[in-house]
């Protein structure tokens, strides 16, 4: 993962621990994880309008 080894992420996960504190990092979780699902649904959504809007026969 990007070269960094188990000690290396255990630093970082320290850090983000003494940063936002033991309370606030489920709330935090929740929160990227919800960022990143509505991410990938609006892309998937704009992928489908294009290949809809090239498919679809204009009206004469």
């Amino acid at each position: 993962m990007f070269g960094m080894r188990g000690s290396e992420l255990l630093i970082i996960f320290a850090v983000i621990l003494l940063l936002f504190g033991a309370t606030r990092l489920p709330a935090l979780g929740k929160a990227l994880g919800e960022g990143l699902k509505n991410f990938k649904k609006g892309i998937n959504t704009a992928g489908e309008d294009e290949v809809s809007e090239t498919d679809a026969k204009p009206k004469v």
